[in-house]
């Protein structure tokens, strides 16, 4: 039964591969016939797959929707307002065009820690757009680096919601777990970000362009660079809130303010007002090209959304046909050490159903048992290379799969070559760091 189901899983893939590059057709619709076919075949109950697509749209859609369509009129203002291009200039003025790619590594990693990855990515990639626009470089060799710094401290460092829960799992020491992994990320963030961007770029072209942020307007007068850099990093830092707060003794009606102005929605809200006025107004755009602005930057977001749902109904489904359990007592009966069995069992329930947060929760509770009665297993390095295994092989269950594709104007076979193969060196080369420090430690 557990063969079948893997059988079936990769013949609901290559219709997905299919459909989009061969087919032509939208990748929504390759991701829903994708889905049903799964469904059916893995014997789901007909009155639980609507119900079990529906879910999984719901639970990718209800936490991006805001952050995409607030990070994009975000993006958007810093494009048509000139900010972007006075960040991209200051980068390329103090790095120059041979550093670019790590001062873009820097900016990833750094802005990752207290930010969601797609939060992260809608936030730095008009900047990438634009450094691209002034230098005329190939976007891979800009862009890769950003996605490797983003995805490594998501993947990998506290506070972020996989690592947290499973050094809960694990009953793993968070401040330990914080210092393993912020050795182990940079390095790796290293090799499969600049190192990787360095070799790709000249192999692979994109053949198309990224579409949200494409209009620039000329205006009389750019806005400063200062002013540029506070609308870019004022997300950031009141998400920075979220992080802090907890630890700061204060009255309760104000710590409970701080956290909401933190969250993700709220703070790009935020932002965007601010961008609003000090991008837009006073810059002397009038109101009604400001809500052009707006209009036109939401409307190629439409598409993004639907196939974002869609791969979020596909990873329910898969999980809801028993795929990802079925990986997982498969990896288990095979006797391995307990970091390698998370690893392991991480990695090959992350390809089945596409969720970095399912790898590593459902691989930390198989593992967890395991080690409960060892006193020999250095648990933070647990965390770590389960994190690690939850990374690798992206590909079309995952809705960072086509967010990468959608905001950096990719097609599959080139985001397979670029992000895919990413996000498995961050995987491989993040737990050989794991392995190193084992044995030292």
């Amino acid at each position: 039964m557990n063969l079948y189901l893997l059988v079936i899983t990769i013949v609901a893939i290559v219709i997905v591969i299919l459909g989009v590059s061969w087919w032509k057709w939208h990748a929504f619709i390759s991701l829903t016939v994708a889905s049903l076919f799964l469904a059916l075949f893995a014997g789901l109950s007909m009155d639980k797959i609507v119900d079990a697509y529906e879910t999984g749209v719901g639970s990718v859609l209800g936490h991006l929707v805001g952050i995409l369509a607030l990070g994009t009129i975000l993006g958007k203002m810093m494009s048509d307002s000139g900010a972007g291009k006075k960040v991209a200039d200051f980068f390329i003025e103090k790095f120059g065009k041979k550093k670019l790619p790590w001062a873009m590594l820097l900016s990833g990693f750094i802005i990752g820690i207290p930010v969601f990855f797609e939060v992260g990515l809608v936030i730095l990639l008009p900047l990438v757009i634009s450094i691209r626009k002034s230098t005329k470089q190939n976007i891979l060799l800009i862009g890769i680096p950003v996605l490797a710094g983003l995805s490594i401290v998501h993947g990998l460092v506290p506070p972020h919601p996989g690592a947290m829960t499973a050094i809960g799992i694990y009953d793993a020491n968070m401040g330990h777990v914080l210092l393993y992994s912020l050795i182990i990320a940079f390095p790796t963030a290293i090799v499969a970000g600049p190192l990787f961007a360095k070799w790709v770029h000249k192999r692979v072209v994109p053949v198309g362009e990224p579409e949200l942020f494409q209009e620039e307007r000329k205006l009389a007068e750019l806005p400063g660079t200062g002013i540029s850099f506070f609308t870019i990093l004022l997300p950031v830092l009141l998400m920075l809130l979220t992080v802090i707060v907890p630890y700061i003794s204060l009255p309760t009606v104000i710590a409970k303010f701080l956290m909401f102005i933190g969250s993700p929605v709220i703070a790009l809200l935020l932002a965007c007002f601010a961008a609003y006025y000090f991008l837009g107004y006073r810059q002397g755009m009038e109101g009604k090209l400001i809500k052009k602005l707006t209009d036109d930057c939401l409307l190629p977001l439409a598409s993004i959304i639907l196939i974002i749902g869609a791969g979020g109904g596909f990873k329910q489904i898969l999980i809801d046909s028993g795929v990802g359990d079925a990986i997982a007592t498969m990896a288990e009966q095979i006797s391995l050490s307990p970091i390698v069995l998370a690893f392991l069992v991480a990695g090959l329930v992350r390809v089945a159903t596409g969720s970095a947060t399912v790898a590593l929760t459902t691989a930390a509770g198989i593992v967890a048992p395991v080690v409960a009665h060892m006193t020999d297993v250095n648990l933070e390095l647990l965390v770590i290379a389960t994190g690690a295994g939850s990374l690798m092989l992206s590909h079309v269950n995952d809705a960072g799969f086509w967010l990468v594709k959608e905001y950096m104007g990719l097609t599959v076979k080139e985001t397979f070559k670029t992000w895919t193969v990413m996000e498995t060196i961050l995987s491989f080369v993040a737990f050989a760091f794991v392995l190193v420090l084992n044995a030292i430690i």
